[in-house]
């Protein structure tokens, strides 16, 4: 009885809560909330978790690291250096590398997260891209997604360029040659940012403020927006049975969704462990302490402003002298110009597209395979070639150490790759696409093959076939009418009947 009395009372109890926040009704539906199974669903978790080992190593070494640039003397484990005047930033960074306990294991795992980081932001943006999941509703997501890649280079090269070693000194020299490109406002820039002419005394501590605070705090707030509206949007999914417009088919967020994304995390963060323990990076001991007077040759960035340094390496040394001030084009048009265009057009491509194709009109909640859209994923391939050529030239130098090439000759050609080869990836990737389609319809039409072959009553040859009977995901299960061939010149796929607007989730 006392405890039937008990269970009685916090059944009342947990009904007065609900009557005032609906915690069990509210819980229960966001429980029951289903996420597509695929793999390419999990490259945008891969990026969060590796943001939450970037926060808890990043919080372990603001312990350690001092963000000065007043000189000290080294005294540290590490004896090459011993005895040599360097930063306080520098020997903060020696002093965690070699004489704190499991230091640079935090410190490497710190650097592979922040790398992987990068790369799963760009690697989630291209499946949103060459799958369409950015239509409506979902662009102001796809322009979040978009920032949160600009803040993670911004982001990654704050930290990058704390240690105050000669590699990331010598990024920060070339940074202040981009600022001072800027016509008129150059100098006011420069000045602006590093406090005093370069190198000044205050460009780590602002870094430092930039890298442990105001970029973090803006990425955090906007993944959290962004996780936010994921699940007020709904995912995207691949057409198949049970698909609709207004659902989603898939594992619940409990039990199953849960476990995969627990198991998922507990992968990324083992990994990047055990790649901070058996894979070297960044030893900026090796590069000794920064010296405005002394250039690291052979030196490159991170890969992800690679793309940077290649154009600066690409562009002629182009100049102009008008009013008393100096136009370095070959500075401010890749380090500037560029950058900008690059970005404004991944913002505004996915307004362009829906508008061209009259999409704009209704939601669109269903994934396309890349082959479906021949025009955007050729376009999509060749902004990939496009950077892909910028990466490469970023190490053009030391590509023809190591291939025996002139280093002339090497810029010249990737010169000529920069312009010819997004033209022909796109227009091969466009011819690509639309023969997948002719064969998949064909496939359909026909049937597979048997592997059997018959002799007719006129005395040839045929194949047997049989029906199609395995598909892949999004892939259609019936021959397209001839009145609605795939692939038309926007790269439009067959027409949907309109769904009602209302989700269910």
């Amino acid at each position: 009885m006392e405890n039937s009395g008990r269970g009685a009372a916090g059944e009342r109890f947990a009904d007065a809560v609900d009557a005032r926040l609906p915690v069990h009704d509210g819980a229960g539906q966001l429980l029951r909330k289903a996420f597509p199974d695929h793999w390419s669903f999990f490259l945008g978790e891969i990026a969060l978790y590796s943001l939450i080992v970037l926060v808890l190593t990043g919080v372990w070494l603001t312990f350690f690291f001092k963000p000065e640039m007043r000189d000290v003397v080294y005294q540290g484990s590490y004896v090459p250096l011993r005895g040599r005047p360097v930063s306080g930033a520098f020997d903060s960074t020696l002093h965690i590398s070699f004489d704190v306990r499991g230091g640079l294991l935090m410190r490497q795992a710190h650097h592979w997260a922040a790398l992987v980081f990068v790369a799963a932001i760009g690697v989630h943006l291209l499946r949103i891209f060459f799958t369409g999941a950015f239509r409506r509703p979902r662009e102001m997501n796809w322009a979040i997604g978009v920032t949160l890649f600009a803040l993670a280079l911004a982001e990654g090269f704050a930290g990058y360029s704390l240690p105050d070693d000669l590699l990331s000194g010598t990024g920060l020299r070339i940074a202040q040659g981009i600022m001072l490109s800027i016509p008129v406002a150059g100098t006011y820039v420069s000045m602006f940012v590093f406090g005093s002419e370069f190198p000044g005394h205050d460009i780590i501590p602002r870094l430092y403020s930039l890298h442990i605070l105001l970029l973090p705090g803006a990425l955090i707030a906007l993944v959290t927006v962004h996780l936010i509206l994921v699940f007020h949007l709904k995912h995207t999914q691949w057409r198949g049975p049970g698909h609709k417009n207004t659902n989603v088919v898939g594992k619940p967020l409990y039990p199953q969704f849960s476990a995969s994304s627990i198991g998922l995390s507990l992968t990324v963060s083992g990994l990047l462990v055990a790649l901070a323990g058996v894979a070297q990076i960044n030893p900026v001991w090796k590069y000794g302490p920064y010296r405005p007077d002394q250039a690291s040759t052979g030196s490159q960035p991170d890969w992800y402003v690679g793309f940077l340094e290649g154009s600066l390496r690409l562009v002629p040394p182009w100049e102009t002298n008008f009013a008393g001030h100096t136009l370095m084009w070959n500075v401010l048009l890749p380090a500037v110009v560029l950058p900008v265009l690059l970005f404004a057009v991944l913002y505004a491509y996915p307004f362009v597209e829906q508008r061209l194709t009259g999409e704009w009109r209704q939601e669109q909640h269903f994934s396309e395979r890349p082959r479906e859209r021949p025009v955007r994923t050729g376009l999509g391939v060749a902004g990939v070639t496009f950077y892909g050529v910028l990466v490469l030239a970023g190490g053009n130098d030391v590509v023809a150490q190591t291939f025996r090439v002139s280093v002339n000759a090497l810029t010249w050609i990737l010169r000529v790759a920069l312009v010819g080869g997004p033209v022909v990836a796109f227009f091969l990737t466009r011819a690509l696409c639309r023969a997948l389609l002719h064969a998949e319809q064909e496939r359909l039409t026909e049937g597979e093959e048997t592997g059997e072959v018959r002799q007719t009553i006129a005395g040839g040859y045929e194949s047997d076939h049989r029906p199609v009977t395995s598909f892949r995901p999004g892939a259609p299960r019936r021959p397209l009418s001839p009145d609605q061939p795939p692939g038309s010149r926007t790269g439009t796929p067959v027409p949907q009947h309109p769904e009602p607007e209302h989700r269910s989730r």
